[in-house]
C-alpha cells in the first residue's frame, strides 16, 4: 500500500490531475447508514464516478456508479454537478465496510481517486452528530452538535474550504462560533447564514471527521388572515358556532366539511318547518270537515224531528176530526 500511494503522489506532483477531497476517517455505528460527499474539480463535471470498496485502489471492486445508479440495495450514489460534489450512501454497514475510494473515471488516463476509511463499532461512535442534514434560513442561525469520545483538536471545516479552529471564526462570509459547555460535546454555530452557505461540512475531532450537509433557504412566510369590511352603518351578528366550525382549520377538506354541515343542517331546519306547516293545515282542514259534517248531520236531525212533529201534529188533528 505505501509503494502504491507512493506512486500516487508521485503522478499527482506531475501531472497534476489529483483533485478530489473527502473526508479521511469516520466513525459509525454498526446497522446504519452515512453518507460521504466528494468534491471533485471542475474538469470532472461530466466524467462518470463511482464508490470503490477495498483497501488497494488497484484490487477494490465497483460498488456503485452515476452512469449505473443503484436505487435500492446498499450503495447508492449521486452527483449533483453545480455544486461539484457527489456523494455516496451505504446502508446497513458491518464490520467489513471499512475501506472504500471516491473515483472520477478518466478515459484514456488514470482515474482519479481518493481514499476513506469508516470505523465501524457496535458501541457508540467515537464522533457523531444529530443528524446529517440540517436546514437553516437566510439571516438566521443554525446549531450543530458533534458528540465525541475520542481526543484532540475541535474543528469545523467546509469541505474542500478552510476550517475553524479556535473558539470563532468565519468561514465564506459566514461567522461560526464553537463552544464546549456540555462535557463531551461542542455545539457550532453559524451566524448569518446565506444561500451560499449551503453544502458539505464536517465536524473534527482529532483523527475523525463526520460530514454534515447544511441547507439555507428563504423563511416561509405565515399568510395574513383575509378580513372584510363591512359598512358602518350595518350591524352584523355572526354566530360563533358557525364562524369556528368554517374558519378555524385552514384544511380545504375541513372547510369543505363543515360547510356541507351548515347546508345540511339549514335544510333539515327548512324541511321540519314546512313539515310542521302542512301538518297543522291538514289539522285545519280535517277540523273544518268534521265542523261542516257536525253541522250538516245536525240540520238533518233537526228536519227530521221538525217532520215527526209536524206528522204528528196532522194525525192528533185527524183523529180529532173523526171524533
Amino acid at each position: 500500500m505505501a509503494v502504491h500511494l507512493s506512486f500516487l503522489f508521485i503522478l499527482t506532483a506531475v501531472t497534476g490531475i489529483h483533485s478530489l477531497t473527502t473526508v479521511s476517517k469516520v466513525s459509525v455505528k454498526a446497522g446504519v447508514s452515512i453518507t460521504i460527499p466528494c468534491l471533485y474539480g471542475s474538469q470532472y463535471r461530466n466524467n462518470v464516478k463511482y464508490l470503490c470498496k477495498g483497501y488497494r485502489w488497484s484490487f477494490c471492486s465497483y460498488a456503485v456508479k452515476t452512469n449505473q445508479p443503484r436505487s435500492s440495495g446498499k450503495f447508492s450514489i449521486s452527483d449533483d454537478k453545480n455544486q461539484r460534489i457527489f456523494t455516496v450512501t451505504i446502508k446497513d454497514l458491518t464490520n467489513t465496510d471499512t475501506d472504500y475510494w471516491c473515483i472520477v473515471e478518466i478515459n484514456g488516463g488514470v482515474d482519479d481517486g481518493q481514499y476513506f476509511h469508516l470505523s465501524v463499532t457496535t458501541d457508540t461512535p467515537s464522533l457523531s452528530v444529530d443528524h446529517q442534514e440540517i436546514t437553516g434560513f437566510i439571516g438566521e442561525s443554525i446549531n450543530i452538535s458533534c458528540y465525541y469520545r475520542n481526543s484532540g483538536e475541535s474543528e469545523w471545516c467546509r469541505l474542500g474550504m478552510n476550517c475553524v479552529t479556535g473558539s470563532s471564526g468565519s468561514i465564506d462570509g459566514t461567522s461560526v462560533t464553537i463552544s464546549a459547555t456540555v462535557p463531551n460535546v461542542f455545539t457550532v454555530t453559524m451566524s448569518g447564514l446565506k444561500t451560499e452557505s449551503s453544502g458539505w461540512y464536517y465536524c473534527v475531532k482529532g483523527e475523525l471527521q463526520m460530514p454534515v450537509h447544511v441547507t439555507v433557504t428563504e423563511k416561509p412566510t405565515t399568510s395574513t388572515p383575509r378580513t372584510t369590511k363591512y359598512p358602518t352603518n350595518i350591524s352584523l351578528t355572526l354566530e360563533p358556532v358557525h364562524q369556528s366550525s368554517v374558519f378555524a382549520s385552514k384544511d380545504p377538506s375541513t372547510v369543505q366539511q363543515n360547510s356541507l354541515s351548515i347546508h345540511l343542517k339549514s335544510f333539515i331546519i327548512r324541511l321540519s318547518l314546512l313539515t310542521f306547516i302542512v301538518i297543522v293545515g291538514l289539522f285545519i282542514w280535517f277540523m273544518f270537515k268534521r265542523y261542516k259534517r257536525t253541522k250538516a248531520d245536525s240540520t238533518t236531525a233537526k228536519a227530521e224531528e221538525d217532520l215527526r212533529h209536524s206528522n204528528a201534529e196532522e194525525y192528533s188533528k185527524e183523529v180529532k176530526g173523526r171524533e
